[in-house]
């Protein structure tokens, strides 16, 4: 899995968008190209399931994300740093030197996971 927590290469770093309004930067991490019984998985499978991903990373939040008190009155429910879940499918994907990254809306992250590794979709 990529750790998305560690992203050392500047220049990548250096071309990531900055999320505008209630928009959420986070890395998506890169899926195994094999099963846990180590049976190599299609191109094909490998490139569904990073587009069905559930988990990300935050990496940047939108100058409006949960500042609506009426719609969060409880706050936020992540930070920049934490591992999400979010619905399958949801935000704008787009890679950036190769890796995948998504902007999605604040509304759309379900949970908040202390470890990524694990997940998958149901």
């Amino acid at each position: 899995m990529y750790a998305a927590n560690q992203i050392e290469d500047e220049e990548l770093k250096a071309k990531l968008p900055k999320p505008t309004g209630y928009h959420v930067l986070i890395a998506v991490p890169e899926m195994s190209t094999k099963t846990e019984g180590g049976v190599i998985m299609p191109d094909a499978l490998v490139k569904q399931e990073e587009t069905a991903s559930i988990v990300g990373y935050v990496l940047a939040m939108g100058p409006e994300a949960y500042g609506d008190k009426e719609k969060f009155p409880s706050g936020p429910y992540c930070g920049v740093g934490d591992f999400i879940i979010f619905r399958s499918y949801s935000g704008t994907r787009f890679k950036v030197m190769g890796k995948e990254f998504r902007l999605i809306n604040d509304d759309t992250i379900e949970a908040v996971v202390e470890d990524p590794r694990g997940y998958s979709r149901a």
